[in-house]
């Protein structure tokens, strides 16, 4: 069923929904999609819009084209900048990217390509990560006297530890699809033709699970990594909540009865 917002007036995303998936495709394939000040904020709003949505099932993120998911940042945009004005970029860079990590809807990138700079950083905010077998993964912020600022010295280093973190950042150098599966930073590698089938493949499983507990897992695993608050509490209270909703009371119900449950996010 598709929705109010798909193929709605952005300049640089397309925006489709098939059978409760919304598809959110970064669309400037003659640029590698890179991500300027513009896209940042349309996926953003993007993300705000299918959050808001309660028929949703989940989100893929995606880029236009066969080469590239997203390949980089546009340099274009940096020069010239102040410090103050480079600390504002990373400063919303790293807001829409925690709206994508903190989505109570679960969020696949399906990395098409090359996932360098800003695009590994919008690969790694999503929930999950299904690459294809060309994709290539990098932080070569160093080459142009940078350093990661959406996030990136920090959630590669939760995926893949800090000792392999310092070494891809300091040495720019990109892993294979092959080689980020090794390391836990993709969940599957996939043909090209076969990558979105298989993303949604993985949110049609989910669908079938409480939407509002599916919200809680996501809310209790993002709190181990955030600074001051306690994870163990974060969980013992989305635990508590899930015992006000009508799908706890379907999904223990539907247990005793040997029956499938049917979920309504309630």
């Amino acid at each position: 069923m598709a929705s109010k917002y798909d193929n709605m007036s952005f300049e640089n995303l397309l925006v489709s929904t098939d059978n409760g998936i919304r598809t959110i495709t970064i669309n400037r394939p003659d640029k590698l999609n890179a991500l300027n000040k513009k896209t940042v904020q349309e996926i953003g709003q993007a993300i705000a819009q299918a959050s808001a949505e309660p028929a949703l099932k989940g989100i893929i993120i995606t880029g236009a084209g066969p080469k590239s998911f997203v390949a980089g940042a546009d340099i274009s945009e940096f020069i010239g900048l102040s410090p103050a004005e480079g600390m504002k970029m990373a400063q919303e860079g790293q807001r829409v990217f925690q709206s994508i990590e903190n989505c109570p809807k679960p969020v696949i990138a399906a990395v098409n390509g090359f996932a360098l700079g800003g695009g590994c950083e919008l690969a790694m905010a999503c929930h999950l990560r299904v690459a294809a077998t060309n994709a290539k993964f990098g932080q070569p912020e160093v080459n142009l006297g940078l350093i990661a600022g959406y996030g990136g010295t920090q959630r590669l280093t939760q995926y893949v530890g800090k000792a392999k973190s310092f070494e891809l950042h300091m040495t720019a150098d990109m892993l294979t699809a092959e080689q980020a599966l090794q390391m836990s930073l993709v969940n599957y590698v996939t043909s090209p033709e076969e990558l979105i089938a298989k993303c949604v493949g993985i949110l049609e499983k989910i669908a079938t699970k409480s939407p509002m507990a599916v919200a809680g897992v996501i809310a209790s695993v993002n709190a181990y990594y955030e600074e001051g608050v306690d994870g163990y509490k974060k969980e013992i209270e989305e635990f508590g909540k899930c015992f006000a909703t009508e799908d706890f009371k379907e999904g223990t119900a539907a247990f005793l009865e040997k029956r499938k449950a049917e979920f309504k996010g309630k």
